[in-house]
């Protein structure tokens, strides 16, 4: 019996694979990719059943509570968004980011990671802020007058904000850096619930695991 069993629910072929290999066959290169694995077939046959809405296609088949996740406050959608998050790697000390920025229609997919020893002692929480910066550098790399930033860490907006106190080089790096770009970009932080099935989220945090080498 195979020990974890791979659900991919948008890919050349979705459907349920016994194996990595087959699984990264369906999801590799492919734009917009989604897939995870289980340790149970009724689950991956649940997860690869249910209906994707990531990516360009979002706006029009979006589910009721994943739109009202993303709407603004004036109940628009916004034009420039990302989703990031952030990995650790206890065997490796790599910590890493994974994520995707959306323009245009385009999807830019974000991954990094790095094994600073310093950026380390925070373990996934360096791969957090490291995520962000890496979505709010590519939209300004890109002249985007804005993004928006769903994140599932606290810290992502509170840092940048100034809400919470920046006791750590990781952290003091953040603000300075979202700081240092305010005058030419609007950047808006949303909280969305970690592993609660908002796909871009789950994305996200399988981008950023596979960014460090752990195990989806």
């Amino acid at each position: 019996m195979p020990g974890k069993y791979y659900a991919v629910k948008k890919g050349r072929k979705p459907g349920v694979y016994q194996s990595w290999a087959e699984c990264k066959a369906m999801v590799d290169g492919f734009p917009g990719a989604v897939y995870k694995s289980f340790k149970t077939r009724e689950e991956a046959v649940a997860f690869a059943k249910a209906a994707t809405y990531t990516g360009a296609d979002a706006a029009p088949k979006m589910q009721n509570a994943m739109k009202k996740t993303m709407q603004q406050e004036d109940g628009a959608m916004p034009s420039v968004y990302a989703f990031v998050d952030g990995s650790y790697n206890v065997a490796t000390h790599v910590y890493g980011y994974g994520g995707f920025l959306i323009h245009d229609g385009i999807k830019e997919v974000l991954q990094g990671s790095d094994k600073d020893a310093e950026m380390a002692a925070m373990r996934n929480v360096a791969g957090e802020i490291c995520g962000s910066m890496a979505a709010i550098r590519k939209a300004v790399e890109l002249g985007l007058p804005e993004v928006t930033i769903y994140y599932d860490y606290m810290g992502i907006e509170m840092w940048a904000t100034g809400a919470w106190k920046c006791n750590k080089k990781g952290t003091a790096a953040y603000r300075d850096y979202v700081a240092s770009v305010r005058n030419v970009i609007v950047i808006r932080f949303v909280k969305v619930k970690g592993h609660s099935g908002i796909d871009g989220n789950e994305e996200a945090d399988m981008l950023a695991k596979q960014a460090v080498g752990n195990e989806i």
